[in-house]
């Protein structure tokens, strides 16, 4: 793998909330995001997905509980387990694919 400037390689990306993968390691893709204020739809895995924070703030909602990441932060999205993007998210953010082995 490679050296990356995350946060240049975010603002590199065409459109906020499409993820590029930048790698693998192990089982696991590394993918690179750009946040902006729009919500996401729900979504739901089959496998856990880490949503680490680089710089900035990740809105999401969980079962009906509203969770706030910020940079330096990471959650783990757990498989089948819906969660949405909120309003009022901004930043980079590196999303880990974590594939049962």
């Amino acid at each position: 793998m490679s050296l990356f400037d995350l946060r240049t390689e975010a603002h590199a990306l065409p459109e906020a909330w499409r993820s590029r993968v930048l790698g693998r390691v192990g089982a696991a893709n590394l993918k690179i995001l750009r946040m902006d204020e729009r919500s996401v739809i729900e979504e739901v895995h089959d496998y856990d997905e880490g949503l680490l924070v680089i710089d900035g703030r990740l809105e999401l909602s969980v079962k009906g509980t509203k969770i706030s990441v910020t940079s330096g932060q990471l959650y783990v999205a757990k498989a089948g387990i819906p969660h949405t993007v909120e309003t009022g998210s901004y930043g980079t953010l590196v999303i880990i694919d974590l594939p049962e082995t």
